[in-house]
């Protein structure tokens, strides 16, 4: 919804904005104002009952701003709500201790390098694309584990690389799990394009790329190495063959569905340690209720507005996967009606995605440890 509302036809009532007239004021996101709407940190002032559309009022500009400084400065969500909404000498024992962090892991600026790097020449049957060697190593970590590794479908033990001139995508899937991470490259020169890896030497290629500020990617024609230049030489990747699933069209469907039919956020370590309990069980059941989360016998504080329990199933090592590749303290599990995959996704790294496939939860009382269906793929 864009534009001024009024939440009622009261003339005295304040007027209210839509929530992207309201993202453009205060600097956000439409996208990251119903995030933190879903995570109760900033609740609209208006929700239509009818349409969903959200209205915000004048008065919550600062709180937004304040918000949204807050987290471009690097803070968690959980001390973003400290200082928020704690008293103040809270807040300012937070603030302090980030910013001796920050002193201490100092970024150099990359500006000067960039504009060089910009300007190196490329051919036109080529591209060259230069991204931060951590970054690209973390992208590897987190996106090459969803790859399949069943020899019957070959193409999914691959991670797809894409690339234009405003990103670069990795994405990997076993059909279970999908992960894609979007990476916002220092430069690229030369056309879009896309290239297979075979996902282990990928994951040998990541702590190589780690050891070097930056490293530079070139793509040739279809069917030459990928070269991975960084400061310890040079190294070429082979380009796989297949073509590899359409899995835009997965997420054009995700987004056309209507709203997510549950939503808990949770400590991810609490939720991983939780999930290792079950030990080797197939499924477990998770069971969401007013502000906490169940997994099996262990009981977890959580932000859910569940006004009574539901048990959703997944397969704890595939839903453990998704965690462990993921960045910050929390997470938010979206949920919508079976058999749709669920969403995970994190407050401090909007540009990594992952959908994990439900499977039919442990029937009640019968424990952890049971063989489902799993609910399609």
């Amino acid at each position: 919804m864009d534009g001024t509302t009024s939440a009622t036809p009261d003339p005295d009532a304040p007027l209210l904005m839509g929530i992207s007239a309201f993202a453009r004021r205060v600097g956000l996101a439409p996208s990251a104002l119903r995030f933190y709407d879903d995570c109760r940190v900033l609740a609209p002032a208006h929700v239509d009952p009818a349409t969903g559309y959200r209205s915000y009022a004048p008065a919550q500009e600062a709180r937004a701003r304040l918000l949204r400084g807050l987290r471009e400065a690097g803070l968690a969500l959980p001390d973003v709500v400290t200082v928020l909404d704690g008293p103040p000498e809270r807040a300012r024992e937070v603030l302090e201790r980030h910013r001796g962090a920050l002193r201490e892991s100092g970024r150099a600026s990359d500006a000067a390098i960039r504009a060089v790097l910009n300007s190196l020449p490329g051919g036109p049957d080529r591209t060259l694309i230069v991204l931060g060697g951590a970054e690209l190593a973390g992208a590897v970590r987190q996106v090459a584990p969803a790859a399949g590794r069943d020899p019957a479908h070959p193409v999914l033990g691959r991670v797809l690389l894409e690339f234009d001139e405003d990103e670069v995508r990795l994405v990997a899937t076993d059909r279970y799990r999908l992960a894609l991470r979007t990476l916002r490259p220092a430069s690229v020169t030369g056309p879009p394009g896309q290239v297979l890896v075979e996902a282990p030497e990928l994951l040998e290629l990541g702590p190589w790329a780690a050891r070097s500020a930056e490293v530079t990617l070139t793509a040739g024609p279809a069917g030459t190495p990928l070269l991975v230049r960084g400061s310890g030489g040079a190294r070429e990747v082979a380009p796989a063959e297949g073509p590899y699933p359409a899995y835009r069209d997965m997420l054009a469907a995700m987004a056309a569905l209507p709203a997510p039919v549950h939503r808990v956020v949770v400590d991810r370590a609490a939720l991983l340690a939780a999930l290792g309990a079950c030990g080797e069980a197939a499924a477990v059941a998770l069971e969401l209720g007013p502000d906490r989360l169940r997994v099996a016998d262990t009981e977890l504080a959580a932000l859910c507005a569940e006004p009574a329990p539901v048990r959703i199933g997944f397969d704890p090592a595939v839903l453990a996967a998704a965690l462990e590749a993921g960045v910050g303290p929390d997470i938010l599990l979206e949920i919508p009606a079976a058999p749709r995959p669920a969403l995970v996704r994190s407050a401090d790294q909007g540009s990594f995605t992952t959908l994990v496939m439900p499977v039919a939860p442990p029937p009640p009382g019968r424990g952890t440890s049971w063989n489902p269906e799993r609910t399609g793929a």
